[in-house]
C-alpha cells in the first residue's frame, strides 16, 4: 500500500486561473489527470466549499485545500506470471510483452493479465496511476507484443507520461503487411475514432465527427514478393493506430482478425505480426535516455524465415 500524501492548504496569488491548471502549477508531483480525479471525487475545497468542477475559476485570496486519500485496496489478485524484463531499477520496468498477454483487467479478462503479474512482482505498485492500471503508462493491444514501460512511483509516472504526450518518448513498431506498398517510406496522417457502426472497431474519423489526429511515420525493411517487412515510429498514440493505418493504406498487418484480410500465410501466428521493436525515453529521475530493444517472438521469426524462403524461390 503507497503511503498516505499530505493534504495541501493553499492560498491563490494569480489574478484568476482554472482550478486545475492552478493545482498543477501548485503541485508539480500530481499529474493534472489526477488531480482533475481528485476534484471530480470531491477532495478540493474551495473557501471551505466542496468543489467539483475541474473548470471552476479560481481568483486572488481564495483558499484552497485538497486532501490526497490513501489507495483504494486492489480487489485484483497477484498472480506469478513469468516477465521478460529488459530494464529495471527502483523507478522503472521495461518488460517485453508477449502476444495474447492483456494489460489490464476488463470484462471478460478480470484475471491472467500483466497488472496481476506486475502485482506479484512489485508489491508498491497499487494506487500509482489508478487503481486498475497501478503502473501502466502506455498501452499495447492484447495480441501486440514487445516493450511496455511500467511506473514504479507517482513521480515516475507523471514523468513518463509527459515524455509521450509531449512526444519525446519514442515507440519503434516492426510488422509484416500484405501487399508491396509503392515508396519506400512515407507518413500516413489521418484521424482516428470509433468506427461509427462497429464500437468495437476504430476507423479513420474525421476531427469533425469525433476523430482524433494520428500520426504514423514508416519505412519498408524487407520486400518479401507479396509481403513486406515494414518498420514505423508513432508521432501520436491512438488505439489500433498502426493497424487502421496499415489497413487505409492497403496492406493490413498479416494475422489481424479486425482489421486484416483474413488470408492465412500458413504459420500459426499468436496475434497479428505486429511487435514493438524498440522504446527509447529519458529516465524519469536521472534524465538519462533508455534505448529498450525488445527480440521478435518466435512466431514473428518463423513468419519472416518462411516468408523469405518462398520468396528466394521464387526469383
Amino acid at each position: 500500500m503507497s503511503p498516505k500524501l499530505p493534504e495541501f492548504d493553499l492560498e491563490v496569488e494569480a489574478t484568476t486561473e482554472r482550478l486545475d491548471r492552478y493545482l498543477a502549477e501548485q503541485l508539480p508531483d500530481l499529474s493534472r489527470s489526477r488531480l482533475q480525479k481528485l476534484i471530480e471525487q470531491g477532495q478540493v475545497w474551495v473557501n471551505g466549499q466542496v468543489c467539483t468542477s475541474k473548470k471552476a475559476v479560481v481568483k486572488r485570496g481564495d483558499r484552497i485545500s485538497l486532501t490526497i486519500p490513501e489507495a483504494q485496496p486492489l480487489d485484483l489478485q497477484a498472480e506469478d506470471i513469468p516477465l521478460d524484463i529488459l530494464y529495471e531499477d527502483e523507478h522503472l520496468l521495461i518488460l517485453n510483452k508477449p502476444s495474447g498477454l492483456v494489460v489490464h483487467p476488463a470484462p471478460g479478462h478480470e484475471a491472467g493479465t500483466l497488472v496481476n503479474a506486475l502485482l506479484a512482482h512489485c508489491g508498491q505498485l497499487p494506487g500509482i496511476g489508478g487503481v486498475q492500471r497501478p503502473g501502466i503508462v502506455h498501452r499495447l493491444d492484447k495480441d501486440t507484443s514487445g516493450a511496455i514501460a511500467i511506473a514504479k512511483t507517482d513521480q515516475a509516472h507523471q514523468h513518463l507520461q509527459a515524455q509521450f504526450k509531449a512526444k519525446t518518448a519514442r515507440r519503434e513498431y516492426l510488422a509484416i503487411v500484405f501487399g508491396a506498398p509503392a515508396a519506400e517510406s512515407g507518413t500516413v496522417d489521418l484521424p482516428i475514432g470509433r468506427h461509427p457502426v462497429d464500437r468495437k472497431k476504430m476507423a479513420i474519423v474525421p476531427e469533425e465527427k469525433g476523430g482524433r489526429r494520428a500520426v504514423t511515420h514508416w519505412i519498408v525493411k524487407d520486400r518479401l514478393g507479396n509481403y513486406t517487412l515494414m518498420q514505423f515510429q508513432l508521432e501520436t498514440g491512438r488505439t489500433h493506430q498502426i493497424r487502421v493505418h496499415t489497413a487505409q493504406m492497403g496492406h493490413p498487418i498479416v494475422g489481424d482478425p479486425v482489421y486484416g484480410s483474413g488470408r492465412s500465410v500458413g504459420v500459426n501466428l499468436e496475434g497479428q505480426a505486429l511487435h514493438a521493436w524498440k522504446l527509447r525515453l529519458q529516465h524519469p529521475v536521472s534524465g538519462e535516455w533508455i534505448e529498450a530493444i525488445a527480440p521478435p517472438p518466435e512466431t514473428f521469426t518463423v513468419l519472416l524465415r518462411v516468408l523469405k524462403r518462398r520468396f528466394a524461390s521464387q526469383i
